[in-house]
């Protein structure tokens, strides 16, 4: 099982670079053995971006996440915490074996009707295969989004 994640433009970057090893989020999968997160840029860039694969998931409170993980969020306080207001758990999804995309694919052109998910949705297929643009664009991928 795999995941399409929505992320902004300067965080997904941070990933992609290395800077950014934890990924915060205020819920998690509920589904177990994620194998691939794909990384989908949100507006401006709008497109899949690259891969990560998932280590630990911390869930905790906010304030000790920020004490724990703050040199490697990739986050300033005010975001981190801004992020997190009024919220009494959050979760910490470490980020390893990321990969960048050459060439970012565009859903949009593969996924007719394609709508960004507001925080994530799993997929049942894995981008791997299809790394030729071309087969990618032959490929008819919508009935692989949950």
């Amino acid at each position: 099982m795999n995941v399409l994640l929505s992320i902004k433009p300067k965080h997904a970057e941070s990933i992609l670079s290395g800077q950014k090893k934890y990924e915060f989020r205020k819920t998690v999968f509920r589904r177990k053995h994620i194998n691939t997160v794909y990384v989908y840029a949100t507006s401006p860039v709008k497109k899949i971006v690259g891969t990560f694969r998932i280590g630990d998931i911390i869930e905790d409170q906010p304030m000790i996440l920020w004490s724990q993980l703050n040199e490697v969020s990739g986050l300033d306080e005010f975001e981190f915490f801004n992020y997190f207001k009024n919220n009494k758990i959050g979760f910490a999804i470490e980020i390893r074996d990321v990969k960048r995309f050459e060439a970012p694919l565009d859903p949009s052109e593969v996924i007719p009707d394609f709508v960004p998910p507001q925080s994530f949705c799993y997929m049942k297929f894995s981008l791997a295969p299809l790394e030729d643009e071309e087969r990618l664009r032959n490929t008819m991928l919508q009935d692989y989004l949950f």
